[in-house]
């Protein structure tokens, strides 16, 4: 079974650019689709450098847990390590949404909860995610919304710190 995920990556540790790259370089031809790197504040309070962020979009026979797996090697590869919740990081990988044949993925495992409960919240995965599927909806606890209606009722300031890199 064919599933399509779309994951949000992240760093501001190290080479970020060259870690980003590693996750769409590990995915290969599985990659749908890779949004431009979008420049971000940081999101939790902790105080930080800049993310750089990008949204990715892809397919393979894999199982939710799997794409799970794949997002936590690449973390690993990367040399992450989990101090501070929400803090520095030289790569995050997130599952943001799984789709199968049969639909959406809903899982409330803790481990991995589908769709991703906070991403609705999240320009820094909303806007790069509209930029590479402007059809784009989010299964939330209110039903299926449009990205870009999700995108626009955040806070301007929430939406206005994600830049596409070498925008003003």
């Amino acid at each position: 079974m064919t599933t399509r995920a779309v994951l949000s990556v992240g760093s501001n540790l190290g080479e970020c650019r060259a870690h980003l790259a590693s996750v769409t370089a590990a995915l290969g031809d599985r990659v749908v689709a890779a949004s431009s790197l979008y420049v971000t504040p940081p999101w939790g309070g902790v105080d930080q450098r800049d993310f750089v962020n990008q949204t990715v979009i892809a397919e393979a026979d894999w199982t939710p847990r799997q794409w799970l797996d794949f997002c936590r090697e690449c973390e690993q590869a990367a040399d992450r390590v989990r101090e501070v919740r929400w803090g520095p990081r030289t790569l995050d990988v997130d599952v943001i949404s799984v789709h199968a044949d049969d639909g959406v993925v809903r899982s409330a495992d803790p481990e991995l909860t589908l769709p991703h409960p906070r991403a609705a919240e999240r320009a820094f995965v909303l806007a790069p995610w509209l930029e590479i599927e402007p059809d784009a909806q989010l299964w939330t606890a209110a039903g299926w919304q449009p990205v870009a209606q999700l995108l626009a009722a955040l806070p301007p300031a929430e939406r206005d710190g994600v830049r596409r890199e070498g925008s003003r």
